[in-house]
């Protein structure tokens, strides 16, 4: 690839630190990027940017490479943020990394960085781009236990024909040998954690900022009240702890299942109920089929009714199924075996081996 002007976003992480050398190295005209997203109670305590900040600007000076701080916030909360509390009101678990990567760093970001004369942008993602037959395609990184490309389904054609992921090629052992060798500031630094924006901080304390919440029953699978819970935007699907509730022993019955662990296997919004069933392989933690909406399908286009494979869930096993689309923006997978804990909110994201072909938001789930 013959050498061009790239902006590369560095977060102050080990990653898109070796990102930018590398591009650097191959004799790109590099300039870093560090964006901020989050501006409320941006204390120290959880998720302090100035930090990251300060580690990515030591990063650009050994590198060589100059640097600029951009403000995201207000993008974030408008496209970002409010859909993330919409979709937690209604009773539902989002997915805001994947939004963040669609509507901020490869759109917000990349409009800035084509206006600062950038030809590309690059990031730190464990994922790959490449180019067949005038398509380009989206393919997981070469270390499966850190590919990303299930946060980048939602990235159109015009993105990663402006996309460099320079570290999809490297397992993350080797980046961080990189980072080392070349002796970059953050190379033992430890991964991110935690949603985007809200790092690793108390969840249910901060979204008690933002949602309005109701108390109420916890039920078991048999309609049984066996607790109380604080409001029910704060329990996903497939939950087993802070559920408040111990085993429970069923009349005229001796030791067995009623020590087994609780999950949370659905939600009765009409009812405000938080429905719980105990052991990891009950039957309502199962799903053999879901429907997906909101659509985005990496060639621009519905792929054929087929065989395929999805993720209902980041580092979940590729699972077999069939997909058939209901129109440009849904779809429906059957699957092989059944699903645990298929979360509507989350993604069904699908692949044709390495290839990752796009993906919706699951809407409902069926046993």
């Amino acid at each position: 690839m013959r050498a061009s002007r790239v902006v590369v976003g560095l977060s102050g992480g080990v990653d898109s630190a070796v990102a930018a050398w590398l591009l650097k190295r191959q004799g790109h005209e590099v300039v870093g990027i560090f964006m901020k997203n989050w501006e409320d109670d941006d204390d120290g305590e959880y998720c302090s940017s100035n930090i990251d900040f300060v580690d990515a600007a030591a990063v650009a000076d050994v590198i060589g490479i100059e640097i600029e701080h951009v403000n995201f916030a207000a993008e974030y909360k408008d496209r970002v943020f409010a859909e993330f509390l919409r979709e937690y009101q209604a009773g539902r678990t989002p997915n805001p990394d994947v939004l963040c990567n669609a509507e901020i760093k490869f759109k917000a970001f990349l409009d800035h960085a084509l206006r600062l004369g950038a030809e590309r942008i690059a990031t730190g993602h464990y994922a790959r781009v490449r180019e067949r037959a005038d398509q380009f395609e989206l393919l997981k990184g070469i270390d499966g236990t850190k590919d990303q490309s299930y946060f980048l389904h939602r990235l159109n054609q015009q993105q990663l024909a402006r996309t460099l992921f320079p570290v999809g090629e490297l397992k993350k052992t080797q980046v961080r040998d990189l980072a080392a060798e070349i002796r970059l500031p953050n190379a033992k630094k430890k991964d991110s954690t935690g949603i985007c924006f809200i790092g690793e901080r108390p969840f249910r304390e901060f979204l008690n900022r933002y949602l309005s919440h109701e108390p109420g029953a916890i039920e078991d699978d048999r309609g049984r009240g066996i607790g109380r819970h604080v409001g029910l935007s704060f329990y996903t699907l497939g939950q087993r702890q802070g559920l408040g509730i111990g085993g429970l022993k069923p009349k005229g019955r001796r030791g067995g299942a009623e020590h087994a662990p609780w999950y949370v296997a659905g939600k009765d919004l009409s009812r405000n109920v938080l429905r719980v069933v105990q052991g990891h392989d009950h039957p309502w933690l199962q799903s053999t089929a879901l429907h997906a909406a909101d659509a985005s399908w990496v060639a621009g286009h519905v792929p054929p009714a087929g065989r395929c494979a999805a993720k209902t869930r980041y580092r979940q096993a590729d699972a077999a199924c069939s997909v058939s689309a209901q129109g440009d923006a849904r779809f429906a997978l059957t699957f092989d075996a059944a699903q645990w804990a298929v979360t509507p909110g989350q993604s069904a994201v699908l692949y044709d081996g390495e290839v990752c072909l796009g993906g919706g938001v699951i809407d409902v789930a069926e046993r």
